[in-house]
């Protein structure tokens, strides 16, 4: 089982050779695309929201409805096939959200050591502290989530990210 993470661009090619069954969109919303053909529409996650971290005009930030849409729609997936999270460059909305559906799946993970695999598998990763530290409160960890991202430090940021796959137990 496992989360795919990656940017747009890399999307078209990752759906064709993974065929995931499950596919999450986080881009603002004037960027927001289409089910990919052949995927099913009601297996597609699209959350229009802005790479931010507190109100900005004319911006949609992440709120608590995003990740609880998030985490209702990962709650759908039984990991058979590999589940896609992209955002615009795959650095920050889509890691976050993979490190928050990681988290779900396995309540008695160790975050900071989820975050650390997420660091080496991926060292532009920098997830939006928004999305990580809504999903900390909701999921009642304490703070432990967005000390774990806190304590990935800087990214190594490229301008387009490489695709990563993160491991993720099945509950």
């Amino acid at each position: 089982m496992s989360i795919i993470v990656c940017g747009l661009s890399h999307l078209p090619k990752l759906i064709a050779s993974r065929r995931p069954s499950h596919l999450v969109t986080l881009l603002d919303p004037a960027s927001m695309i289409e089910t990919p053909p052949g995927h099913d529409p009601a297996r597609h996650l699209k959350l229009g929201i802005n790479d931010i971290t507190g109100p900005a005009r004319g911006l949609v930030p992440p709120d608590e409805a995003s990740v609880n849409r998030l985490l209702d729609f990962g709650r759908t997936w039984n990991g058979e096939a590999p589940m896609i999270i992209h955002c615009w460059a795959g650095v920050s909305r889509s890691t976050a959200s993979a490190f928050i559906l990681a988290c779900e799946r396995d309540p008695e993970t160790d975050e900071t050591q989820l975050a650390g695999q997420m660091r080496k598998l991926a060292p532009h990763a920098y997830p939006n502290r928004r999305l990580v530290a809504l999903a900390d409160r909701l999921m009642g960890r304490q703070g432990r989530m967005i000390e774990a991202v806190e304590a990935m430090g800087e990214n190594d940021f490229l301008v387009d990210s490489r695709p990563f796959e993160l491991p993720v137990r099945h509950p």
